[in-house]
């Protein structure tokens, strides 16, 4: 039997390619709201970072995450996301 592919997704601060499920998501839900999405699930526009704070740093600085989110986000809800790395 054939083995399946793992899916790979790009991490949106450093830019490499990984496997999903070593990436954390990002979601702004139907509503705005800015989520972490544990197991890849929830509905809404999606971007996936490394699970470490450089990567998280450098989305920012580019702005790369708001760009992928289509959102601005404010500084409270990207330390949220911090202590949840």
């Amino acid at each position: 039997m054939a083995q399946k592919s793992m899916p790979q997704r790009m991490c949106v601060g450093c830019r490499e390619m990984k496997n999903k499920r070593e990436l954390i998501r990002v979601v702004r839900n139907p509503e705005g709201q800015l989520l972490l999405d544990g197991n890849g699930k929830l509905p809404g526009r999606g971007a996936y970072l490394c699970p470490n704070e450089e990567c998280l740093a450098k989305a920012v600085k580019s702005k790369a995450l708001e760009r992928a989110l289509k959102v601005k986000i404010s500084q409270e809800i990207l330390e949220d996301i911090k202590e949840r790395l």
